[in-house]
């Protein structure tokens, strides 16, 4: 438990959060386009403090406490500093969506209505192994006109509070408060539970980054709007009319490319009729070092397949496994993934475009792609600069959470002296 001297500070943040994020709502582009490049700058400069800081989180997590695939998150080299940097000054190129008119009517009476983007305020983020995420979310976080308050797991502490303290010198040296994006003082998970709770009034939105657990902790206890997704279970559907080559390389990709990723594939789904040519996507895998378990059809084609259980079409392995079953066209595949998927990112391989147009259609999944590996399931990838989260609601945003997704609007009217009869 944190003390009452640390609580106390943390609400404190919470109120200097506020206030900050007063300054940059009505903060021009240009100057919020400067502190970004500032912060790329610092961020580079501090580079062998940001690497000394990640190695005793390293070091801390090397004693089994962390999959492999969480290490590969939290470990950074000069090469992912360099690319976070990198990210920031994508981010400052991209357009300001403050103060965009999305719509804009004139009514029968005179009046001039429009619909206008604004910050939604100061957002929480809650995120584990991953110190990557400190520049993504203050960076979009800034550039929306809203104030972050970040708090990164305790395997990820020490390089999450050099990265952040980078960014709020690149901050200051623009002449911008520092409190536009923070850092919780503490691992403590009391500070967890203030946050989920609102700070005192101060977040307006909380968005998790990690595992299940602590996602299904905030869905459950948060007192504020939540963006988020419980579980990555993603799909590539290889339909009847795929190309086989184009399908082994892209079933490889969305699972290997890097296999602790929210999109990256943990079930392939293949047409019955093709079959006879799947042993290439079989072998493809396994030649890559990963583990594949199949239905009894599938496990025909190649020794080395364990036998598929139950609960591995429900299963985010965030490992080299992946799952194979077998199916009887699109409508089955399309009922196996409202069955088993999270509703995260879902891919068909085909060559038969109205196929692919129906499986897009009727597959109600954030993100779903044709001929595509999963893994472009990212905010970076979709040209966003960065995202802040994946989003599988229904509700504000969905998908990638970047710089639009970051605001909401309110309605500015103008008249010439109507009043309403």
């Amino acid at each position: 438990m944190a003390d009452d001297a640390n609580l106390n500070e943390i609400l404190a943040l919470g109120q200097r959060a506020r206030r900050a994020q007063a300054v940059i709502a009505r903060t021009a582009s240009v100057q919020k386009n400067d502190a970004l490049k500032s912060m790329a700058r610092r961020i580079r400069d501090r580079c062998n403090e940001i690497l000394t800081a990640n190695d005793l989180d390293l070091r801390r997590a090397g004693d089994g406490r962390l999959h492999n695939a969480l290490i590969d998150r939290l470990r950074l080299d000069p090469g992912r500093v360099d690319a976070i940097a990198g990210s920031l000054e994508e981010i400052s190129a991209l357009p300001d969506p403050v103060g965009q008119i999305i719509a804009e009517w004139q009514r029968p009476n005179g009046l001039s209505i429009s619909r206008v983007r604004v910050p939604i305020g100061v957002i929480g983020v809650i995120f584990e192994s991953r110190p990557y995420v400190t520049a993504d979310a203050g960076a979009l976080a800034m550039k929306s006109g809203n104030a972050a308050i970040l708090r990164g797991g305790s395997d990820s502490f020490n390089s999450s509070r050099a990265i952040a303290d980078a960014m709020q010198q690149g901050l200051e040296e623009v002449g911008l408060p520092r409190e536009v994006v923070s850092s919780i003082p503490t691992i403590a998970r009391s500070a967890v539970g203030m946050m989920l709770e609102g700070l005192g009034g101060a977040i307006d939105l909380i968005v998790p980054r990690g595992g299940k657990a602590l996602v299904e902790r905030v869905q459950r206890e948060a007192r504020v709007p939540v963006f988020s997704h419980l579980e990555g279970i993603c799909h590539v559907y290889v339909h009847g009319d795929a190309d086989m080559t184009k399908a082994a390389a892209i079933c490889l990709n969305s699972k290997m490319r890097r296999t602790g990723v929210c999109g990256a594939a943990e079930t392939i789904l293949i047409d019955r009729s093709l079959l006879p040519n799947a042993g290439g996507i079989i072998r493809t895998l396994i030649e890559a070092g990963c583990e594949v378990r199949g239905d009894r059809y599938i496990a025909q084609l190649d020794a080395r397949v364990v036998p598929a259980k139950e609960e591995d079409w429900s299963t985010e392995y965030l490992d080299a496994i992946i799952s194979i079953r077998t199916v009887d066209g699109a409508a089955d595949a399309a009922d196996h993934i409202r069955r088993y998927g999270s509703q995260h990112t879902d891919s068909i391989v085909t060559e038969n475009i109205e196929a692919a147009e129906r499986f897009m259609r009727e597959v109600d999944s954030a993100i779903v792609l044709h001929n595509a590996s999963t893994q472009f399931a990212d905010g970076g990838e979709f040209g966003f600069g960065a995202e802040i989260g994946i989003a599988t609601g229904r509700l504000h945003a969905r998908g990638p959470v970047g710089l639009e997704q970051l605001t909401t609007f309110k309605y500015k009217v103008r008249g010439t002296g109507q009043i309403r009869p």
